[in-house]
């Protein structure tokens, strides 16, 4: 059986992932339209007909993890709590999805140094910081667009340690347990306006 090339959005989306994988696991040197047309399985020259430059490569990269985070929103329902809801995302996220993290911190580097990719990362960043907000809103933290920052930029510590720190070596039950006394000591602090 043979496998299918994907084509139109689609394929779009496999060269963005392949080259989210490629980052992750060989770092920005090793992202190459070359390398991206092999990872995804496709013709050679897919991914300079579809992103011509570098530039356009890493900000597709930024905006299939963008789309990923988009999808994977915690949504409410009844059965579930806001706190636990903030909890899983961290969790979940560090669990299902290591290589998007991993890229997402080398992209970030290489933003500090291209104003395009940085602002791509920005404008992103502002969209998770605003659904965020929302959250925080639930949980009844005063003044939680403010508050939002500080939050993520705490989630984003616990990601980064889990996945490129020294809690890449804690149990899977030990990292869950520190996350959520992280939260809760986090939203505590935020309620109580310290």
């Amino acid at each position: 059986m043979t496998k299918q090339v994907p084509l139109g959005a689609d394929r779009r989306d496999a060269i963005a992932d392949a080259a989210i994988h490629l980052v992750a696991t060989r770092g920005l040197r090793g992202l190459t339209h070359r390398a991206v047309d092999t990872e995804a399985g496709l013709p050679p020259g897919s991914t300079s007909y579809y992103l011509r430059t570098r530039n356009a490569l890493l900000s597709a990269c930024v905006n299939r993890m963008l789309a990923r985070d988009l999808a994977a929103s915690p949504s409410f329902d009844a059965g579930t709590s806001p706190i636990d809801l903030l909890i899983e995302m961290v969790v979940g996220l560090a669990r299902d999805r290591p290589d998007d993290l991993v890229a997402r911190y080398e992209l970030s580097l290489e933003a500090s140094r291209q104003p395009e990719l940085r602002a791509a990362i920005v404008a992103g960043g502002q969209q998770l910081r605003a659904m965020l907000a929302q959250l925080l809103d639930g949980l009844g933290v005063p003044n939680p667009a403010a508050a939002a920052w500080p939050a993520a930029a705490m989630l984003d510590g616990l990601l980064y340690d889990r996945v490129a720190g020294a809690g890449a070596m804690m149990l899977q039950e030990d990292f869950e347990t520190g996350v959520r006394r992280s939260v809760i000591a986090l939203l505590d602090g935020l309620r109580a306006g310290r």
